[in-house]
């Protein structure tokens, strides 16, 4: 490949009359050509693209434009908000913004008036096609063509009409399918050349792609919800959810080997066309013949249709029981045993399957969710589904290290690099993790100062050691994990906007324990099991009274606190059944006695969990002050604000 990246004009406009006038590609290469570029030219030549062309075509039917349009909605949707945000930098830069479709026709562009007139002339306008395969070498088509963002300035175009433009492009990538629906592009006068406009329409492209990913996760929460309050949601097995414009959102109860042999099951993929118009009995006749349902199911929440959920025939078999947890193996060569992941509440599936299918695009995963409702899981859940059984899993907690060692802790340091340094350096995390995972916890925590480093790791694929300048790449799948609102945290500038967008391209929420029903039960059978086996016991019984206020309790420190409380019964009990007497405190809400007020009894046959205690004692406070939330405030030695703060995390009511 040419290592010259310079441009020169006389240069690339000689080896392109020379191409052009040639009748054969020949083998020589010129020097002044980039790869990408004279394989574009190649291309554009065998597709016969006109070489003295004026302009590219446009879509002249406005009915058939409008469709285009309305086809693209939700893309457009998604852009809105970064062209929104950049048209005010564009309109004295003599520079345009453009969105197409993933058949490179242009369905949205703004910018510099002037310069958008001009662009008509050639049709660089809403409707304007420039495909590879019409116009020849440019940054929509040729980027479509490649998938690669790539930027074609002047000579560099094929067609001579357009050599008076420069232009810029990066792919949008569908989040659920990761397939290409889209490219961004930035055109202008030659004069608005410069290099790193790739990097701005690549940003501009990860923008979109965050905004489409929040969109898809809102389209397919209420299509959930809406199914979740349908009459049939649990009568039936093997059920896809397809929304309105006939895409599949989510699927429950299919084998994997079923949906190898139907691939048109896979989540995002459009099964269907818009829904709109469609009755029942006509929806069936649409599907694959490979698929046979046992009825359909219109759904509709708060009077506005969702989607539809397919039934399907038995012969789709839940891959995993309502009551069987999800197994993963243990690390090579980590002494451990078998994780679980338990629970078949909607919300749960929910997160398992968009962690499968992070696992499956290759891309930052953001994994959000409160202290104790077991994130690491879901990051060992991606890590095992890596190819590869020896896939390192490099675990980081960013609140554990103190801010002046964390880099040196990610990126590693060379000999001396700092006092204390081990002699001839050492590896960083990012090395250690190179073709596996690096799972950084609490990333909230991570200090604002170097955030830019690990931005640009991320982007570069490379690290570099404290205190040296060689470049090392790193092939790193990154899984962060939080359970901050990092949201709040950037409009606070204690986290980099540029960074939240690169490391939450796919964001897994995983539900409190309070929000995940008869999941509850399961875990306490589970982990009952558990300490059985551990400690050599007979099984616990729990009395229906129990199993009542175990479920009803709000879990502040979810599973975590869940799995406390069951191997306390394990260490004190003398028999096998658990009655209300056995349950802590916190559980009971037992608040009689005014003696039980004192440290020492809350902590007293307590489960251990510090968020459950301290929960526990804010509503005793409470209690004890008849709710008058100043003096609590006072007697627990924190201010209001934050009072209010830890009522709304762990659900406490005033009365």
């Amino acid at each position: 490949m040419s290592k010259n990246s310079s441009y020169s004009d006389s240069y690339t406009r000689e080896a392109w009359e020379r191409f052009v006038s040639s009748s054969e590609d020949g083998d020589e290469r010129p020097p002044a050509v980039r790869d990408e570029i004279l394989d574009s030219w190649k291309r554009s030549r065998q597709l016969g693209v006109a070489v003295e062309g004026p302009a590219s075509h446009k879509i002249l039917d406005e009915n058939q434009l409008y469709l285009r349009r309305e086809r693209n909605a939700a893309l457009r949707q998604a852009a809105s908000a970064a062209f929104k945000r950049l048209e005010p930098h564009l309109t004295e830069a003599r520079t345009i913004l453009i969105l197409a479709d993933d058949q490179g026709v242009i369905i949205d562009a703004i910018g510099d008036e002037e310069v958008l007139d001009e662009g008509q002339g050639i049709h660089l306008e809403i409707g304007g096609d420039w495909n590879e395969n019409i116009i020849g070498t440019n940054g929509i088509g040729t980027v479509l063509k490649t998938g690669k963002p790539t930027y074609v300035h002047a000579s560099e175009h094929f067609v001579a009409g357009v050599q008076s433009w420069t232009c810029a492009g990066a792919p949008i990538y569908d989040p659920l399918t990761q397939a290409i629906i889209g490219v961004v592009d930035l055109s202008g006068p030659p004069q608005i050349f410069r290099q790193h406009n790739v990097a701005l329409v690549l940003a501009t492209a990860r923008e979109i792609e965050i905004a489409l990913a929040e969109q898809r996760q809102v389209e397919r929460t209420q299509l959930l919800e809406a199914f979740i309050m349908s009459n049939h949601s649990r009568a039936h097995d093997s059920v896809i959810l397809v929304d309105q414009t006939g895409r599949v959102l989510f699927r429950r109860g299919l084998e994997t080997d079923v949906l190898r042999r139907t691939k048109e099951l896979s989540v995002g993929h459009k099964l269907l066309p818009k829904l709109e118009g469609l009755s029942d009995q006509e929806i069936p006749n649409f599907l694959p013949l490979s698929i046979e349902t046992q009825g359909i199911e219109r759904l509709n929440l708060e009077g506005v249709f969702r989607g539809v959920a397919v039934f399907l025939k038995d012969g789709a078999k839940l891959q995993k029981g309502p009551n069987e947890a999800y197994k993963i193996k243990p690390r090579i060569n980590v002494s451990e045993v078998q994780s679980q992941i338990v629970g078949s509440s909607p919300k749960m599936v929910d997160a398992i399957s968009l962690a499968e299918r992070a696992a499956m695009a290759n891309v930052s995963v953001l994994i959000h969710g409160e202290t104790g409702v077991g994130k690491e899981l879901f990051a060992r859940l991606i890590h095992s589904q890596l190819p590869g059984a020896a896939a390192p899993y490099v675990p980081v907690n960013c609140a554990a290290i103190s801010s002046d060692l964390i880099g040196a802790e990610l990126f590693g340091y060379v000999d001396g690099a700092f006092t204390g340094a081990a002699r001839g350096g050492r590896a960083g995390k990012f090395e250690l993790a190179n073709k596996g995972v690096l799972c950084l916890d609490e990333v909230g925590d991570m200090p604002i100062e170097l955030q830019p480093y690990l931005l640009r790791a991320l982007e570069q694929r490379a690290i570099y050691r404290v205190g040296d300048s060689q470049r090392r790449p790193v092939d790193v799948r990154l899984v962060a994990m939080t359970n901050r609102n990092l949201r709040t945290e950037i409009e606070k500038g204690n986290f980099r906007r540029d960074l939240f967008y690169r490391i939450s391209l796919m964001t897994i929420e995983v539900p409190p324990l309070r929000e995940r029903g008869n999941d509850i039960l399961e875990l306490v059978h589970h982990f009952s099991e558990h300490f059985s086996e551990q400690t050599g016991q007979p099984p616990m019984v729990f009395t229906d009274k129990v199993l009542e206020l175990l479920a009803g309790y709000q879990w502040p420190g979810n599973v975590r606190e869940l799995r406390n409380v069951m191997h306390r019964f394990y260490l004190i009990k003398t028999d096998n059944v658990v009655t209300e007497r056995d349950l802590p405190p916190e559980i009971l809400d037992d608040f009689e006695n005014d003696d039980e007020d004192a440290l020492e009894h809350i902590l007293r046959g307590h489960s251990g969990d510090l968020e459950s205690i301290e929960a526990s004692a804010i509503r005793r406070t409470i209690i004890s002050e008849n709710g008058n939330l100043t003096k609590v405030a006072h007697v627990l030695g924190i201010s209001r604000p934050t009072l209010y703060r830890k009522m709304k995390r762990y659900h406490i009511r005033k009365n």
